[in-house]
């Protein structure tokens, strides 16, 4: 259930604890806006024969990067590892690779096991109440029941594909032109996997098959089928 605290505080109370976490989500916007920014430098510069002495150590830092801003929703992560592979090439591809899945599965993994008290608390500063009554229902409903509700409430064709195939379903999010505005491969994993009906196995296999295709078609025919 939801506090009473946050219903009976006093409207200036509301609005100040508001303004305190716009303040936080704005300047953690802010630090991955300069990350965003640190990483294309960072990527501008496997060009350079300085760069190129230290391709190691430089390629691990842009690709460790790429796979924390891919966990991260409406960051646009996947253009840096697109930008890796066409600057580097084939030879990068197994990398990039294992970053995309690793930033991917680390979304999953916030999403899945993220307590949902926390969550709900969170929510109801900003007012999310019909938010935090879904995570609410979430939290006391047997996966199961969560299951069969659903199938209940949507079409049939709908079902088959959001319930009864919804890892091959979220596989094809992941790859769906435009899924920025779903909020990235990042944000499509956290919206689908905090109705907590995925199992952490099943979504990393659904990842290693739903990613292989790019990096896997620039391992064979190189870069340049990109350009």
């Amino acid at each position: 259930m939801l506090s009473n605290d946050t219903s009976t505080a006093p409207i200036w109370h509301k609005l100040v604890r508001i303004a305190v976490r716009l303040v936080v989500i704005a300047a953690l916007v802010f630090v991955v806006t300069i990350c965003v920014d640190h990483i294309s430098a960072k990527l501008a510069l496997f060009e350079s024969d300085a760069a190129a002495r230290a391709m190691t150590g430089l390629l691990v830092t842009v690709l460790i990067g790429y796979a924390l801003l891919l966990a991260i929703p409406f960051v646009p992560g996947v253009e840096i590892g697109l930008a890796v592979l066409v600057i580097q090439g084939m030879e990068a591809a197994p990398f990039v690779y294992v970053a995309t899945v690793s930033g991917l599965f680390l979304s999953f993994c916030i999403g899945q096991y993220a307590p949902l008290d926390s969550l709900i608390r969170f929510f109801a500063g900003f007012s999310f109440h019909r938010l935090c009554h879904l995570l609410e229902r979430i939290k006391t409903t047997p996966r199961d029941q969560r299951l069969a509700a659903m199938e209940h409430r949507l079409p049939k064709w709908a079902a088959t594909f959001l319930c009864d195939y919804r890892y091959v379903t979220l596989g094809l999010s992941l790859s769906l032109p435009g899924n920025i505005a779903l909020g990235g491969g990042g944000g499509s994993l956290l919206a689908a996997v905090l109705s907590r009906l995925f199992q952490s196995r099943v979504v990393l296999l659904t990842l290693v098959i739903a990613t292989a295709p790019v990096p896997l078609i620039v391992w064979i025919w190189g870069a340049a089928v990109l350009t």
